[in-house]
Parts: C-alpha cells; sequence; structure tokens
C-alpha cells in the first residue's frame, strides 16, 4: 500500500485515536472494493499526491485532503448518486475527529466532484477538482489505460449503451468553460486533456449505434 493512503497521512488529517484507526481502515477497504478498476486505491493516492502539491493553493488543506479520501468512498457503477452517498459517507465517518466546520466544508467539496465546476474563488474546490480530472490530461496511453478501466467498472453494461453513457460524460466535460481551475497547472493540462478526450469521442462516436439510448452515467 502506497505511504499515500497509509494510516500516517490520514493521521494527519484525521488524528490518531482508536475511532480515526477504525475509520480509516473502512475507508481503505471500500477503496479496495474488487469491482473498482480504475476508482480505487490507485487512483485515490494518485489525486492525494496532487492534493499534496497543490496544498499551498488551498485556505485548508485538510479539508481538501479529507474530501480526496471520501470523494469515491462510495463507489457503484449501477448508481447515479454516488458523490451524495460518498458525502454523506464523510459527514458520518468524520463525526468526532475533526471540528463540525471542516466536516461540512469536506462535505460540500465531495458534492462538488459531481460536475467538478469550482466557482471562480474556490479555491479548495479548485484543488480538488483539478487534483480528481488530472488523469485526464495524462499521456496519451495512461489516458487509454484509464479510459479502458472506466469500460471494466461498467462491465454489466453492453456496448451500446455504455457508449451513449461515455459519449454524454465526454461532451459535458468538454463543454466545462475550463476544466482545471488553478492557473499553475491549467496552462498545461487544459489541452492535452481536451485532445485526450476529443480522441476518445470520436473513437466512441464511430462505433455509436445509429438508435438513441437512456443509460446511466459512465465514468468520471
Amino acid at each position: 500500500m502506497s505511504d499515500l493512503v497509509g494510516f500516517d497521512a490520514w493521521a494527519a488529517v484525521a488524528g490518531d485515536s482508536p475511532t480515526s484507526r477504525t475509520e480509516w481502515a473502512a475507508v481503505v477497504a471500500a477503496w479496495s472494493e474488487p469491482h473498482r478498476r480504475y476508482h480505487d486505491l490507485a487512483h485515490l493516492a494518485a489525486v492525494l499526491g496532487l492534493v499534496g502539491q497543490l496544498s499551498a493553493e488551498a485556505p485548508d488543506p485538510d479539508a481538501v485532503a479529507l474530501a480526496a479520501w471520501y470523494h469515491d468512498v462510495v463507489y457503484d457503477p449501477q448508481r447515479n448518486d454516488n458523490e451524495a452517498v460518498s458525502a454523506g459517507r464523510a459527514r458520518a465517518g468524520l463525526r468526532g475527529l475533526v471540528p463540525d466546520e471542516r466536516i461540512a466544508e469536506v462535505e460540500r467539496l465531495v458534492l462538488l466532484t459531481a460536475g467538478h465546476a469550482a466557482e471562480p474563488g474556490d479555491e479548495n474546490g479548485a484543488v480538488l477538482c483539478d487534483a480528481d480530472l488530472a488523469v485526464l490530461a495524462g499521456p496519451p496511453d495512461a489516458y487509454a489505460t484509464y479510459a479502458s478501466a472506466v469500460r471494466e467498472e461498467y462491465g454489466h453494461l453492453s456496448d451500446e449503451v455504455f457508449t451513449a453513457g461515455r459519449i454524454a460524460v465526454l461532451e459535458q466535460l468538454l463543454a466545462l468553460p475550463r476544466l482545471f481551475h488553478l492557473p499553475a497547472v491549467a496552462g498545461e493540462w487544459e489541452p492535452r486533456a481536451r485532445a485526450n478526450m476529443t480522441a476518445e469521442l470520436t473513437l466512441l462516436r464511430g462505433r455509436a449505434a445509429s438508435g438513441p439510448a437512456t443509460p446511466p452515467p459512465a465514468g468520471g
């Protein structure tokens, strides 16, 4: 297990107590569920690492780190309210471990990852959203690995239904006025991410069936 998701990293933001240790173990177990192919401990570690690198941009870096721990703690590809359920899980799990004001901020940040549209001036939100979407700006081969892993998570869907859902997700992301909010990363990451998603979208559109479909969300 990466040190980024080890107990010491957790304790730095949630404290060291028997309750904290129990909650950390539960959170790690949730991220280790066998159906996860992309939204797993490796993704959690990657987001936590980037949150750490960008922490100087955040007014409350501990809240951002805790939100990273919880942002996909509930991840069921067959439901479309994972962020809301994850936010509730954070609220319950952190009770008594950190101040109520920080719990409220963690909950808000987790909910923000449903659309990744941080408002201007929301530096906490910008750090979390940019870290979560950083995979979109990876090298083409890394992006292809990510896209393949997302497809595996949605293995219960037919190719036709998955393709329609994935197209909708990519179109929604590409329609955002900006994918990344922090000047420190946006200049480099934005064009790479848009190029990767546009390439995937072109490929998927070529595969799409002519008939309409109304699928559940397909990745993020």
